[in-house]
């Protein structure tokens, strides 16, 4: 999608002096992203004194900086879908999606117009929303930070490029504050407590993440017991998590790592069935087809106006139902104290 630049002319002043171009230009059109100025640049949509620059060019001072129209726009390799969303917030820069466990936010690199490109929320969101920022990349437009497939929740999503840097910037600082909902096998032994554990990709499988490498990114995770479950299928405890990194399975993998893995989540160790404990008699085998993690809710700064927004939804049914299975009363709400 264009960024609708118009041909425009900016005088270069002293004060300028030394910068590189690009950044120069990134200044002076706070709507579009360093990427596509860079695009713009490498198209020849860039005049510096009538010459055709580099992005790296260092200004002098004085120059008359000419920009041509806009970039031309990749096409779209992500493919709009008429897919339900539950769009929790919506304006002109952004909107906040709870979305459903089994939807992937993505599709991978090379996907095609096949079923690994299908039933994305990307997809959804390319059908719902005229507009979406370019900032991710053809096959992620509007997508500033990540759930995992087979995780719920809140996500929030770029309408255009000065939202989406905005955003990213404040996910870089950690200035978005997400808390997560868990339930994981076993009592943990705290009531709260801090997992700074590193994280890497495992050397072996890669579809895993791990914390026994030495040399991986910095993560951290806080957590806070909300309940201890005693059921006719064991022991477990249902979780509040907040986290400073965003890491790949960041809250899945620091979790196991303590022994206490996300219920449902296959991948680091939770078991397929839940068999009932000696005495259980003719209770059967619990299973869950999705992990047992939730966004349940997201604050940050609003990327224009700078007002604090926040926003919350409680668990989805089948976990409300799963927690019912087991015993609980009524279930969750997804509100803590």
């Amino acid at each position: 999608m264009s960024s609708g630049i118009e041909t425009s002319t900016f005088a270069v002043t002293p004060e300028h002096a030394g910068q590189r171009l690009d950044q120069f230009l990134v200044a002076q059109l706070p709507e579009v992203s360093r990427a596509r100025v860079q695009q713009l640049i490498s198209e020849g949509k860039v005049l510096v004194n009538e010459g055709a620059p580099k992005a790296s060019l260092k200004l002098k001072g004085g120059e008359q900086v000419r920009v041509l129209g806009s970039p031309a726009a990749p096409p779209l390799r992500a493919i709009a879908e008429e897919i339900p969303l539950d769009v929790v917030y919506e304006d002109d820069d952004l909107a906040v999606i709870n979305k459903p466990a089994g939807m992937m936010v993505h599709a991978g690199a090379g996907a095609t117009e096949d079923e690994r490109n299908r039933g994305t929320l990307v997809n959804a969101l390319l059908h719902r929303f005229a507009a979406l920022s370019q900032a991710g990349g053809e096959l992620r437009p509007g997508i500033v930070h990540r759930l995992d497939r087979a995780t719920s929740g809140l996500i929030i999503v770029a309408k255009n490029d000065l939202a989406h840097r905005r955003l990213g910037e404040q996910f870089s600082r950690r200035e978005v504050r997400k808390q997560y909902i868990a339930l994981v096998h076993g009592w943990l032994k705290q009531e709260s407590g801090t997992i700074s554990s590193a994280i890497s990709r495992d050397r072996i499988r890669r579809t895993r993440m791990t914390t026994r490498r030495s040399g991986g990114r910095e993560a951290v995770t806080h957590y806070r017991v909300m309940e201890r479950l005693q059921t006719p299928w064991g022991k477990f405890s249902l979780l509040e998590l907040k986290i400073d990194t965003g890491r790949t399975h960041q809250i899945r993998v620091h979790l196991a790592s303590l022994g206490h893995p996300v219920v449902g989540d296959t991948l680091y160790g939770a078991p397929r069935e839940i068999q009932p404990g000696k005495g259980g008699g003719d209770i059967q085998p619990l299973s869950l087809p999705r992990n047992f993690l939730h966004a349940a809710a997201i604050e940050f700064a609003h990327p224009r106006k700078g007002e604090r927004l926040a926003f919350s939804r409680p668990l989805p049914p089948e976990l409300q139902d799963f927690l019912v299975q087991m015993g609980h009363s009524s279930g969750y709400n997804g509100k803590s104290g």
